[in-house]
């Protein structure tokens, strides 16, 4: 047998208890058990670390993409019409 717990709800956590006992059909130790096991994974002891997929695993390609201006040089000029702009009202 394991640990004895004895702890005094106040009357809206009761009533959240006892809706949630008629739901599940749990004991109070069962629903006491899990809680404190959500309660222990939720706060990190068990959960690796958070990783972005993608995220400096490369280490190739151009660095200042973002910030060198000449990267951007004719970016949304039309390819037709010799480098020109297009018309943003449709006429030529």
């Amino acid at each position: 047998m394991g640990t004895t717990v004895q702890a005094r709800l106040d009357k809206e956590t009761a009533a959240e208890m006892n809706a949630f006992l008629s739901r599940k059909g749990w004991s109070t130790s069962k629903t006491v058990r899990e809680a404190i096991r959500l309660l222990v994974r939720k706060d990190g002891a068990e959960t690796p670390p958070i990783r972005v997929h993608g995220m400096g695993e490369f280490d190739f390609g151009v660095s200042d993409l973002s910030t060198n201006k000449k990267y951007m040089e004719g970016f949304g000029r039309s390819s037709l019409g010799g480098g020109k702009s297009r018309n943003k009202t449709g006429k030529r």
